[in-house]
C-alpha cells in the first residue's frame, strides 16, 4: 500500500505545483521542473523540465538559474549550449549560490563558455568554499597545491583538503593520502596516507582504492598482505579504474596474492588497453605474442604492441621493429622495422640501438652506413649491452666505421664475453693471440676503465 500511496502523494503535489506554476509562481514552477526532472508525480520529460525551470530562472531564482545553466551544460531537454551554461551560472553565483559559485569556477578552469582562467576559476572555488561547500574546498585545494591560478603552496592546500576531508569529502581525503605518500607540505608518512586513502576507499573512491592495493602490495604503512592488495584493485577495476585493472593483470599473470591465472590476467590487461593504458597494450600485445591466456596471434600481437608504441613506450616500439624485420604477425618491412628501431633508439632503448646500428651495418633497411653503425653500436654498449659491446668490437676488429684498433676491439669485445655473450667469449681469445703483452695490458686497463665508470 505504500508505493501506491507515495505514487499519490507525488501525483497530489504535481497538480498543485502544475496550479501554481500556471499562475506564475517561480517556487512552484522551479518544483514542477524538479518533478518533471526526476520523473515524480509525472512522466519523465526533460523538455517540460528546462521550459519550467527557465522560467523560474527568469523570475531570478539563484537555485532555478543554477539548475538551467546545468542543464545547458549536459544537454537535458535542450542542446548543449556553455555560452548559455556560463551565463546562467553566472547569474546565480552573483547572488551568492555556492553550487553555482564551483560551477562558474569550473567553466573557467575548463575554458567552456568562457575565456579559460585559472585565476577567476580561483576567484569562484574560494567564494563556494567560504560557504562551506567541500567540493569547492577540495578544487581550492587542489589549486594551491599545484599552483594554478595561484602560487603553489602545500600548507594552504592542506588547510583546505582537511576542512573539506573532514566534512567527507572523498576527493579531499584522496588527496591528503597523496600528499603524505609524496610529504608535500607534511613530513611523508605511509601511515597517515593509508588512514586517508582507507577513508576514501570506503566511501567508493577508485582511485583510493586502488592506492590501497598498491599499499598492501608493497606493504607501504601496513604489513604486507597480496590476498587484501587482490581484492582492493579488483574493487578499484571493477569500477573502470585503468590502472588498478592493469595492477590485477599483473597479479594475476605472476600468482602475486592469487591463484596464478592467464586469461583472467589477458581480460584486465584487455580492459584497461582498451581504456588507452599503455603498459596494459604492452603487456597484453606480450600474452599473444607468446600464447598466455590467449590463444597466440602475432597480428594481434603486433596491433597492441603497435598502441604502446605510438604513445611512445619504447620497449613496444622495439618489438614492433622486430617484428616488422622478422614478418611477425605482418610481412617483412626493414624500412619500417628501421623507422621503430629508431623511435626506441631515441628514447635510449639499448636493444634498439643495436638493432638499428645492425641495419646501417648490414644495409638492410637502410643504406648502409657504417660509421652511423658505430654510433648505435656506441650508444648501447655505454649501457652495457652484450651484444652491442661485441659489435662494436668488431668494427674495430676490421676498421669499419672507425680506424683499425684492435686494442679497443679487444676492450669491447672482453666487456662483452664478461656479460655473458658466447661467441665473445671465443673471440677475445683470438684476438688476444694477436695483441703484443702491452697491447693486452693497455687493453685491460681500458676495460676496467669502463667498469669504474659504469659501476662494474
Amino acid at each position: 500500500m505504500k508505493p501506491q500511496n507515495s505514487a499519490s502523494d507525488q501525483h497530489s503535489a504535481y497538480v498543485w505545483f502544475r496550479d501554481a506554476a500556471e499562475q506564475g509562481n517561480p517556487y512552484a514552477q522551479f518544483n514542477l521542473a524538479l518533478l518533471y526532472k526526476k520523473g515524480q508525480g509525472v512522466a519523465q520529460n526533460a523538455e517540460q523540465a528546462f521550459g519550467w525551470m527557465r522560467l523560474a530562472a527568469l523570475h531570478g531564482l539563484a537555485f532555478a538559474q543554477n539548475h538551467l545553466g546545468a542543464m545547458y551544460y549536459s544537454g537535458r531537454g535542450v542542446a548543449v549550449d556553455d555560452a548559455e551554461a556560463a551565463a546562467w551560472f553566472r547569474r546565480a553565483a552573483i547572488q551568492g549560490d555556492a553550487s553555482a559559485q564551483q560551477n562558474l569556477g569550473q567553466m573557467h578552469k575548463k575554458g567552456r563558455g568562457v575565456p579559460q582562467s585559472d585565476e577567476l576559476a580561483l576567484s569562484w572555488f574560494c567564494r563556494a568554499a567560504e560557504q562551506g561547500v567541500a567540493s569547492a574546498q577540495t578544487l581550492l585545494g587542489e589549486a594551491h597545491w599545484h599552483g594554478c591560478g595561484t602560487q603553489r603552496d602545500y600548507r594552504l592546500a592542506l588547510a583546505w583538503f582537511r576542512k573539506a576531508a573532514l566534512l567527507g569529502d572523498a576527493g579531499a581525503q584522496l588527496n591528503l593520502g597523496l600528499m603524505y605518500r609524496q610529504g608535500h607540505g607534511v613530513a611523508r608518512s605511509d601511515v597517515q596516507a593509508l588512514a586517508w586513502f582507507r577513508q576514501a576507499a570506503a566511501q567508493g573512491s577508485a582511485v583510493a582504492q586502488r592506492q590501497l592495493g598498491v599499499a598492501y602490495a608493497e606493504g607501504r604503512g601496513v604489513a604486507e598482505d597480496r590476498h587484501r592488495a587482490c581484492a582492493w584493485l579488483t574493487r578499484a577495476a571493477e569500477q573502470g579504474d585503468a590502472d588498478a585493472q592493469f595492477n590485477l593483470g599483473v597479479m594475476l599473470a605472476n600468482g602475486y596474492g592469487v591463484a596464478r591465472d592467464e586469461v583472467r590476467a589477458s581480460g584486465w590487461y584487455r580492459r584497461a588497453a582498451e581504456a588507452g593504458h599503455m603498459l596494459a597494450q604492452y603487456n597484453l600485445g606480450g600474452m599473444y605474442a607468446h600464447g598466455r591466456g590467449v590463444p597466440q596471434d602475432g597480428a594481434e600481437a603486433l596491433a597492441w604492441y603497435r598502441k604502446a608504441a605510438e604513445q611512445g613506450a619504447p620497449n613496444a616500439q622495439f618489438n614492433v621493429g622486430v617484428m616488422y624485420a622478422n614478418g611477425q604477425g605482418v610481412e617483412a618491412d626493414p624500412a619500417c622495422a628501421a623507422a621503430w628501431y629508431r623511435a626506441a633508439a631515441g628514447q635510449g632503448d639499448a636493444s634498439a640501438q643495436n638493432n638499428l646500428g645492425v641495419m646501417y651495418a648490414s644495409g638492410q633497411g637502410l643504406r648502409r652506413n657504417d660509421a652511423a653503425a658505430v654510433r648505435y653500436y656506441r650508444l648501447a654498449a655505454e649501457q652495457g649491452h652484450a651484444l652491442a659491446q661485441y659489435n662494436l668490437g668488431g668494427m674495430y676488429h676490421h676498421g669499419r666505421g672507425v680506424p683499425r684498433d684492435a686494442v679497443r676491439a679487444y676492450m669491447w669485445i672482453a666487456l662483452a664475453a664478461e656479460a655473458g655473450d658466447q661467441a665473445a667469449g671465443s673471440h677475445r681469445e683470438l684476438i688476444a693471440r694477436s695483441l703484443t703483452p702491452a697491447e693486452l695490458s693497455s687493453a685491460q686497463v681500458l676495460a676496467q676503465r669502463w667498469r669504474q665508470t659504469h659501476g662494474n
